[in-house]
């Protein structure tokens, strides 16, 4: 009896922390990639900056993580079943390896760009275009489209002793395929194509030129994108390791089914879903330009609400003005 209350209380305990964890990670990622969006949108630039326009197909990809799996992905750890039907058990997860892949390829497609533009900066111009930048983020969900499809099928609810459960519905040894096929083409490849160019374009920067000597406006500027999307690249890395390192230590055995490795794995997750929240904190830390257009945001959005509240007094005193008049013009025919 003590010892069921014990496990009860540790578990209930534990769905607290899990619900305070995606929730945490929900509203951050909602303002968060909301605000970076709104600047890049307001900002000018937005259409002719190859860049920017590759963080706002990365803040996009983030921000539809965050809404349309985050709080599906809480309530399988907190809830007892699925309770949200057979449609969006495939859809939920479709959706998660969807802009999973879109992010990996689009930090892939930046690291790409910045290697051209830095080591190769007059003869990438032709190349460096909106147009093309335009048609390279096409490419990219197109890709993280076909590689995600096979997960509409993937997972399915089951009925399982009178339990709703999402779980995979593949065979053991298609499942291992695709799960390793994930790995290779969704972490490993884009890790190491993102460690060569970044590597090659750290290189250059810092033994091409002496950067004691280099004043150029310009190549100061450059330093800084690239210092920015380094750091977004290596947490994506990071964040999505202990998701890869689970599921393949499972397949290899070297995952045994007990209580500490099931905590394990909803901190892979957790870690995991945190990526999606922190690239806005990089580029409020490292980037003045995003500091000034979240500046700009709250300015604006400040200048409004004043703007509002200067509307109510007028329309306020407007209407007080037309209900005294009458009175006035009652109280002058009696006085005559």
């Amino acid at each position: 009896m003590n010892l069921s209350s014990t496990n009860s209380s540790a578990w209930k305990a534990e769905s607290v922390l899990i619900s305070v964890g995606f929730s945490l990670i929900f509203l951050l990622g909602i303002a968060g990639n909301s605000l970076v969006l709104a600047v890049l949108c307001r900002n000018g630039q937005m259409s002719t900056k190859t860049t920017n326009m590759f963080i706002f197909s990365l803040g996009m990809a983030d921000l539809c993580f965050i809404v349309f799996c985050v709080p599906f992905q809480a309530t399988i750890y907190t809830l007892d079943q699925w309770v949200f039907g057979p449609v969006l058990c495939r859809a939920v997860h479709f959706i998660i390896f969807l802009t999973m892949y879109a992010s990996i390829f689009t930090l892939t497609a930046v690291s790409l760009d910045r290697y051209l533009a830095i080591c190769y900066p007059l003869r990438s111009r032709q190349m460096r275009t909106p147009k093309n930048a335009l048609i390279s983020i096409c490419l990219v969900w197109s890709l993280a489209f076909v590689f995600s499809t096979p997960y509409l099928s993937y997972f399915s609810q089951m009925d399982l002793d009178g339990t709703l459960l999402c779980i995979p519905a593949w065979e053991p040894r298609p499942r291992f395929i695709m799960d390793l096929w994930t790995f290779i083409f969704g972490y490993l490849i884009p890790v190491l194509v993102l460690s060569l160019t970044y590597a090659r374009t750290i290189r250059y920067l810092w033994t091409s030129v002496d950067p004691a000597k280099d004043k150029s406006e310009s190549r100061r500027s450059k330093r800084k994108v690239t210092k920015m999307i380094l750091i977004v690249a290596a947490l994506f890395c990071l964040c999505w390791l202990p998701h890869h390192l689970v599921i393949l230590c499972m397949w290899f055995g070297q995952f045994p089914l007990n209580h500490t490795t099931y905590a394990l794995r909803i901190l892979s997750h957790l870690v995991a879903y945190a990526n999606s929240c922190l690239n806005p904190i990089v580029y409020a830390l490292v980037s003045k330009h995003f500091r000034k257009g979240f500046q700009k945001v709250f300015s604006c959005s400040r200048k409004r609400r004043e703007e509002n509240r200067v509307h109510v007094i007028q329309a306020v005193n407007t209407v007080s003005n037309i209900e005294t008049r009458p009175s006035e013009e009652e109280a002058a025919s009696t006085a005559t």
